[in-house]
């Protein structure tokens, strides 16, 4: 019998944060059934971990949503740390993703929570075609005036390709209503996981929306990959320089809300990101 730990991710209260599922065995299942167990799970994403040969806390992991397997997924990842202290204890994890190596290392907190910090692979920011940008735009029935011309769209990604669209007012954020369908197809077709919706309250705190059609689901009321993706997006445009942090704040409007906290460091060119999860009631 194959046992899922059910865990809400980048929140101390069970009724928020990003439910996710983690599986964790000797081996990974078939492809099929990881795909049919991620599913029957119904979450946005189940992580699924196998030790890796020869190594000690290291292990081979994959992602799948409901309609198909995503190369890196941040809550999922959050979620895996926590899980794993179960067996291994605190301190540092290492995950082997389709994306590249992650390291995540987990410990209580004050509070007595588990607080897990990812380090990203490698990321890079793009400019956006801007064919695909006015079909994202029809796709949400955002206009052009709506967006924060301080913060222009671009496509991002620390393991996972993100579209970054900044509304100017934090209605429009709040207002999302999306044709699912026809952004599905757009995003499949330009190869996005996310779009990362965002209004920014100041410099180094942010509201964050994040649609994701092409797993099956309306939106993640916290995106792990997308925040380390726009972390990295803030450093290219000189918007902060490291050492900082970044407060994400996402899923109030669908009521589930979470925390992501986003750091750079200096000289390093990937990004952390932090949060804590408990398991789900």
């Amino acid at each position: 019998m194959t046992i899922v730990h059910r865990l809400a991710a980048f929140t101390q209260d069970p009724v928020g944060g990003n439910p996710a599922g983690v599986v964790i065995g000797s081996t990974h299942p078939s492809d099929e059934e990881m795909q049919l167990i991620a599913a029957e799970v119904g979450y946005s994403e189940t992580a699924f971990l196998a030790p890796a040969e020869g190594a000690v806390r290291r292990y081979r992991v994959r992602y799948f949503s409901p309609l198909m397997e995503v190369p890196f997924c941040g809550h999922a990842t959050i979620a895996a740390g926590v899980a794993l202290v179960g067996g291994a204890g605190t301190g540092r994890f290492e995950l082997l993703t389709k994306a590249g190596l992650v390291p995540v290392d987990v410990r209580r907190d004050g509070s007595g929570h588990f607080l897990a910090t990812l380090t990203s692979p490698p990321p890079s920011v793009d400019p956006i075609d801007d064919l695909l940008l006015g079909h994202v735009l029809a796709a949400l029935d955002w206009s052009r005036s709506e967006l924060d011309p301080a913060l222009p769209p671009a496509r991002a990604s620390a393991g996972a390709a993100h579209l970054v669209l900044a509304a100017r007012h934090r209605a429009r954020l709040a207002e999302l209503d999306y044709d699912f369908e026809r952004l599905r197809s757009i995003m499949m077709e330009a190869g996005l996981i996310t779009l990362q919706l965002v209004w920014r309250e100041t410099t180094l705190r942010y509201h964050a929306r994040a649609p994701f059609p092409v797993g099956g689901v309306v939106e993640d009321p916290a995106t792990g990959a997308a925040a380390a993706a726009f972390g990295a997006y803030l450093r290219h445009l000189g918007v902060i320089s490291a050492p900082c942090t970044v407060t994400i704040l996402q899923g109030a409007d669908m009521g589930r809300p979470s925390t992501l906290l986003v750091e750079l460091i200096p000289f390093q060119d990937s990004v952390r990101v932090s949060g804590h999860a408990v398991p789900m009631v």
